[in-house]
């Protein structure tokens, strides 16, 4: 009877562990299709904001209707789901980083390349999903500070002209979207094991991988045209 109700309980927790991952790859896969469909609709890119709650509201859109740069979140969080410890730290400091990136732009210092760096980032973020085994801390946390940097560099440019409140609401909101974006991707990652020594990797993962090597190779086409 007790070892019944111990494979019961078992069951119930994989079936809600489950659930939860698939809300997690259904809630990315929406802004995946989100950022795509901005794209080929031709969703301005460049805007205006002129006051704190319009600022907030770009600030959670804007990482997520550029498609090079929400893959960059997505690839962030995936890739930190292989370090038991540190995921949080990995994600930290892309956000920083972001931050970062946003306040040099505000003080009109140059940082050139953005959009070619933001492109290489990405291919780089999709040959390490092919690749987990060969992953170091310090060298995962090092390409998502530059990516950070640069991906905050560009998204800083529709808020250059505001006020203090406009861009304390952006930061706000910029924020609270890539450690959602970061922190569900993560929990995808290690619910399908990438974190676990000698697992054989996920096809989904690799062809994931292959696919965001793929988007960064025609940003980067595009950005050298």
């Amino acid at each position: 009877m007790f070892k019944t109700k111990l494979s019961e309980s078992r069951a119930w927790g994989e079936l809600n562990t489950s659930k939860f991952m698939d809300r997690h790859i259904g809630a990315l896969a929406a802004l995946i299709l989100i950022s795509l469909l901005s794209s080929l609709s031709g969703t301005p890119f460049d805007h205006t904001i002129s006051n704190g709650w319009e600022a907030f509201l770009w600030g959670l859109a804007d990482p997520v209707i550029s498609l090079n740069c929400l893959v960059g979140i997505v690839a962030i969080g995936l890739l930190s789901s292989v370090f038991v410890r540190g995921a949080a730290t990995i994600a930290g400091c892309f956000v920083f980083a972001t931050v970062l990136g946003i306040v040099i732009h505000l003080f009109q210092l140059n940082l050139p390349g953005t959009e070619i760096a933001i492109a290489i980032s990405t291919i780089v973020f999709g040959t390490m999903l092919m690749m987990p085994n060969q992953l170091n801390f310090l060298v995962l946390a090092l390409v998502g500070i530059s990516a950070g940097l640069f991906q905050g560099y560009a998204n800083a440019e529709s808020i250059v002209a505001a006020g203090m409140i406009p861009v304390v609401g952006y930061i706000l909101g910029i924020t609270l979207t890539l450690f959602a974006v970061a922190m569900s991707a993560r929990e995808i990652g290690v619910g399908i094991g990438m974190g676990e020594i000698n697992r054989i990797l996920p096809w989904k993962i690799s062809l994931a991988g292959f696919a965001f090597c793929a988007i960064g190779i025609v940003f980067l086409s595009n950005s050298l045209i």
